[in-house]
């Protein structure tokens, strides 16, 4: 039986992948929720109350995610759900307990979900994936592009939403290929793009499966020729990849471990000072949900409260700043600066400012 949480706390259900293709990025979200806590537990908590995270597997099917978040959400348990989860876990979520309870998804997304208290805290296509892309063609002569990408709605729409819009532009896509979340064998994959008229791979893979990918792709000689491009490789996908991997290697994130802007430096000190040298990859993924903690004390600070009601007052156009900087509510949306980076062996070095808060 669930018990109730004490009047004096607010319980988070803190859903993040510990296995599965995405549990490569798990450790880094604890290590970035529990700091995003413990900082607000050293002063006011979320309105001033203390915060809790209660730990949900996200890495494993969307249905059982959604029915271990509901059962915490029936019982009294949690307050607010948040964290990193692929949006097909997001949306069974949300059939689920959407409009229940303020819900912080702190994933990089396709684009909109309208379910009441939601609110989308990644980077999304218009402000990630396109502007990349178009440096990419400025910087690298990148125009024919191919997708690669898993087979759930983020890359789906993601790639279908980047076709579009390159349309009738000096860049375009030319090919899309989807394959099922968990594959390891990308060999008839890659035989096909030696095939095929493109300058360039738009990754939509996840985790390990984009671990796969760069080692088996570095190992068909075609770095040199097809630079690629990922809203979603991190620190973490370096590591396990290994620089031989990395080469042509780019991605595009609101943060990176170094990128040296005075609010994501203030991050990066305390991070490694509470988790010590060893600590898991500082990365744009566990950042977000540093990101998702902290934007719910927002909320709690603004609207006095985080139910569902009180949140729908918190206005859009609303700024605050974060360690990715300047951040603009845009109806559910959160608007914030972009940048893309080269792979430079198992570090990311960041090459250019590629979209910014207005």
């Amino acid at each position: 039986m669930l018990v109730p949480h004490p009047d004096d706390t607010v319980s988070i259900a803190f859903v993040v992948p510990l296995q599965g293709p995405t549990g490569i990025y798990g450790p880094s979200c604890l290590a970035c929720g529990e700091l995003a806590a413990e900082q607000l537990n050293s002063g006011r908590g979320i309105a001033g109350r203390q915060v809790e995270l209660v730990v949900v597997d996200g890495g494993r099917d969307p249905e059982t995610v959604a029915g271990e978040v509901c059962a915490l959400v029936d019982a009294g348990r949690v307050q607010a759900v948040a964290g990193w989860h692929i949006s097909a876990v997001r949306q069974a979520i949300t059939r689920r307990v959407g409009g229940r309870v303020v819900y912080a998804f702190a994933a990089m997304h396709e684009g909109g979900d309208e379910t009441p208290g939601v609110f989308m805290i990644g980077e999304r296509p218009v402000n990630q994936l396109l502007p990349a892309a178009r440096w990419m063609r400025d910087e690298l002569g990148i125009g024919r592009w191919a997708v690669v990408g898993n087979d759930y709605v983020f890359p789906r729409v993601t790639g279908s939403t980047a076709r579009l819009a390159l349309e009738d532009t000096s860049s375009q896509i030319v090919g899309e290929t989807y394959v099922p979340l968990g594959t390891s064998d990308f060999t008839t994959v890659i035989a096909d793009l030696e095939q095929q008229p493109v300058d360039g791979v738009i990754m939509l893979l996840m985790g390990q499966d984009a671990v796969h990918f760069n080692r088996q792709f570095a190992r068909s000689g075609l770095t040199a020729a097809l630079p690629r491009l990922s809203p979603a490789v991190e620190e973490n996908t370096l590591l396990a990849g290994g620089a031989a991997a990395n080469e042509g290697l780019y991605a595009a994130a609101a943060y990176f471990d170094g990128l040296r802007t005075a609010e994501s430096s203030v991050l990066a000190r305390d991070y490694y000072a509470r988790w010590g040298r060893w600590a898991p990859a500082l990365n744009a993924v566990g950042e977000s949900c540093y990101e998702a903690i902290s934007f719910l004390a927002r909320v709690g600070e603004v609207c006095g409260s985080l139910s569902v009601d009180a949140a729908a007052t918190l206005p859009s156009g609303h700024f605050y700043s974060s360690p990715r900087g300047l951040m603009r509510l845009d109806g559910n949306l959160l608007d914030q600066d972009v940048y893309v980076a080269a792979a430079d062996g198992i570090t990311f070095r960041v090459e250019q400012q590629i979209a910014r808060v207005h």
